[in-house]
Parts: C-alpha cells; sequence; structure tokens
C-alpha cells in the first residue's frame, strides 16, 4: 500500500509515516521546503516538496498518482493568521481532493478539529474562529463528494504526551485532549478499515485500545 500525506512534516503525519513505514507499507509526505526531507527521511517516508498554497490541481495529482489512499494532515498552525486558515486549513484541503479526484485516489482521511460544524461561540478569539471556520467549511466540502471514500477524524486538544494507545472514538464527543501518539494511531487503523468510510468521527483519549475503538466506530 501506498499512502500520499499532506503536511507531511507535521507532528502527526511524522508519527503517521513511522508507522505506515514500519508495517512495511510505502508513504510519502508533501512539504513545503526541502531542508524539511531529513525528517521524512528519518520516518521512513519520501519527502516530496509540494507547497499546497501555490500548486495547482494537476501538479498535486501527479504526486498523488499511483498511491492507495491520502491523507490530509496540513494545517496553518496556531502562529499564522487568519489569511492562512483560509489559503491552508481551508483552500489547501479541498484542492488536495481535487487532486485526489483528478488522480484516481478514492481513499481519502482527513485530520480535522472538534466542534468545527457549529458556530464559534462568542468571545472566542478571531483568528481561531477563522480556523474552525476553515476547518468546518473544508469538511462539509468533502463530505458533499460523491467520487471519494472519506474519513474525517476530529481529535481533541493535541498533546505531546506519549501515546497510551486508549481512545474514545465516536460520531460526538465531549471536548477533551489527546496525544498525537494516539492521533496517529488511529489514523494508520483507519486506513485499514473500509467500514470507516462516510464517517466523521470525534477523538479524545480513553479507555478503549484503538483496534477496537475503530472496529465499533466503523
Amino acid at each position: 500500500m501506498r499512502t500520499v500525506i499532506a503536511g507531511g512534516h507535521g507532528k502527526i503525519a511524522r508519527r503517521l509515516e513511522k508507522l505506515l513505514s514500519g508495517r512495511g507499507e510505502q508513504v510519502a509526505g508533501l512539504i513545503r521546503k526541502q531542508e524539511q526531507a531529513g525528517a521524512l527521511l528519518a520516518a521512513g517516508a519520501e519527502p516530496v516538496v509540494c507547497d499546497l498554497e501555490e500548486a495547482t490541481v494537476e501538479e498535486v495529482a501527479r504526486h498523488l498518482a499511483g498511491a492507495d489512499a491520502a491523507v490530509f494532515a496540513a494545517g496553518a498552525g496556531p502562529g499564522s493568521g487568519m489569511a492562512r486558515k483560509e489559503t491552508v486549513d481551508r483552500a489547501a484541503a479541498t484542492l488536495f481532493a481535487d487532486a485526489a479526484e483528478h488522480a484516481g485516489v478514492r481513499r481519502l482521511v482527513v485530520v480535522s478539529a472538534m466542534g468545527v460544524d457549529d458556530e464559534p461561540p462568542a468571545g472566542t478569539d478571531p483568528v481561531f474562529a477563522a480556523y474552525l471556520r476553515a476547518k468546518g467549511a473544508a469538511d462539509a466540502d468533502i463530505r458533499a463528494r460523491q467520487g471519494l471514500f472519506w474519513t474525517i477524524l476530529r481529535p481533541g486538544r493535541l498533546t505531546d504526551d506519549p501515546g497510551t494507545g486508549r481512545v474514545r472514538l465516536a460520531p460526538r464527543l465531549d471536548y477533551g485532549s489527546v496525544t498525537r501518539d494516539d492521533v496517529a494511531g488511529v489514523l494508520a487503523a483507519l486506513l485499514e478499515r473500509p467500514s470507516a468510510v462516510g464517517l466523521t468521527l470525534d477523538l479524545v483519549g480513553g479507555e478503549t485500545p484503538i483496534a477496537t475503538a475503530v472496529a465499533e466506530a466503523g
């Protein structure tokens, strides 16, 4: 199996790359800068320089050609302004989905965030509100597509604590935290689970082993 990951240098993506390559699969990560390549090579992934804020659908589709699955794990990041929430968290996600369809890669897993279907509460920081709206718009776009076997994963607050291998996974959960290790573990399990197609799932830390949680969700 070959998987191409957008946002390949991100913290979740590098954990996922290591998991996939560790089980003998081919994995490539799209990165914005050549100097990020070493981190992907260390994770067992092929680095592919492709800036999703500048690339065309055709360019991204060429990088996806021959893949069995695609994962959108890119994000503008906490230090970015409102404009990049639009160009990365929304526009790059829909561009990546367009490219997957163009390349004939039907399996798409998207890393989103909890609560993005709802309007941000009054008083929410404007930049964070823009992020939530951008992710919500991207999710809505992807869920409307008939040509993709999509799954949308919505983690809660992300931490760098060691993973526990145990989570809660369901269409709607109370807000909580989850380790990036466990997010990557759930993504790897979802890629192997055809019955997860068409699901939008919240994810927080919990007591259920990842394999069981994914099986019960899908």
